[in-house]
């Protein structure tokens, strides 16, 4: 393979992690549309799940061109079977309750905002321009779970036992937020995104940050899952996609 098939298959997949994570949440979270504790919230949840929806279109058209197949955002989005999703897990597991979904939010929008930000110095340009724009919505987004953190945190007795068993729960999908495929080695080499280390540094201390004002405590190492960029997912990952591909599979080519 040539430098150049090699450096496009790379962004290929990065693009597909990208705008995969953003999707799978995007409809996590539209979920909560009309069953949100408050209706503030409510409107809130499903703005950020647009955002997401948003930023996911931006990733996988980028992907489509890169690929060069004819593959639009949407063959992408209804048209792959589950193993060539390259999602985290942690975007995939249910909502369960309100503090579940916030601290879900949270761990992810940690990361996410980081690694947007570090992508604005990217050598590539479309790579730049998408984290210009996802940067701004993303900003909101961590400010947004984390008062929610602090305040469920900080709460009730019940509210920080929620808190904290949602933490507790979610935390063996950390992990793989900054699980690399060795082709990735190309991109950061070129500078075109960064290198997971720096942006876990990060994403630690933006954790302490809002954990300690929770009065949350961090859990410690345990078993952690792992591969989902490789396509191996949670059983909930196939229940997403059969009601998000509905349509598209029994009307294939469908048009408003």
């Amino acid at each position: 393979m040539s430098d150049t098939n090699a450096a496009n298959k790379a962004l290929f997949e990065y693009l597909l992690w990208l705008g995969d994570n953003s999707l799978v949440l995007g409809h996590r979270l539209s979920e909560w549309c009309g069953h949100g504790p408050i209706l503030e919230e409510d409107i809130a949840l499903t703005n950020i799940a647009l955002d997401l929806i948003g930023q996911a279109r931006l990733y996988l058209s980028y992907a489509g061109e890169v690929e060069a197949k004819g593959h639009s955002e949407d063959d992408l989005a209804y048209l792959r079977d589950v193993m060539l999703y390259r999602n985290c897990m942690l975007v995939e597991q249910p909502n369960g309750d309100f503090a579940n979904t916030m601290m879900r939010q949270f761990l992810f929008t940690a990361f996410n905002y980081h690694l947007q930000n570090a992508m604005l110095d990217s050598t590539n340009e479309q790579l730049k321009a998408i984290a210009g724009k996802a940067t701004k919505e993303t900003t909101y987004h961590l400010r947004h779970c984390s008062d929610w953190i602090i305040r469920l945190g900080d709460g009730t007795e019940e509210s920080h036992k929620r808190i904290q068993d949602a933490i507790d729960n979610l935390w063996m999908f950390t992990d793989e937020l900054f699980e690399g495929l060795d082709s990735d080695k190309l991109l950061i080499d070129s500078k075109a995104v960064p290198a997971f280390a720096d942006i876990r540094k990060q994403w630690e201390a933006t954790l302490k940050q809002v954990l300690d004002e929770a009065t949350i405590k961090m859990p410690e190492r345990s078993f952690m899952m792992s591969g989902g960029r490789k396509g191996r997912h949670t059983e909930h990952l196939g229940f997403i996609l059969a009601e998000m591909q509905f349509m598209q599979r029994a009307y294939p080519g469908a048009k408003w």
